[in-house]
């Protein structure tokens, strides 16, 4: 199998062309249900990285850090 990738070098993920003609297929509920499992699972990796890295922080330290990194720095 000799694909040639399509990378987009200001872009770091690059979606398969079969998983977004697959995204596609999907109903907007269903896309929207995908995305926010994406989200929550996102939300649940970083909060345990960053209590691994700052052990000694509050929840709300490090709640307060999530959201802040979620955000991109909004909030």
């Amino acid at each position: 199998m000799n694909k040639k990738l399509r990378l987009d070098t200001g872009q770091i993920e690059v979606i398969d062309d079969a998983c977004a003609r697959i995204y596609a297929s999907k109903s907007p509920a269903e896309r929207l249900r995908i995305a926010s499992g994406m989200w929550r699972s996102a939300k649940k990796l970083l909060t345990l990285a960053i209590k691994s890295q700052y052990p000694h922080w509050s929840e709300q330290e490090v709640c307060r850090e999530v959201i802040r990194r979620l955000s991109h720095g909004a909030l």
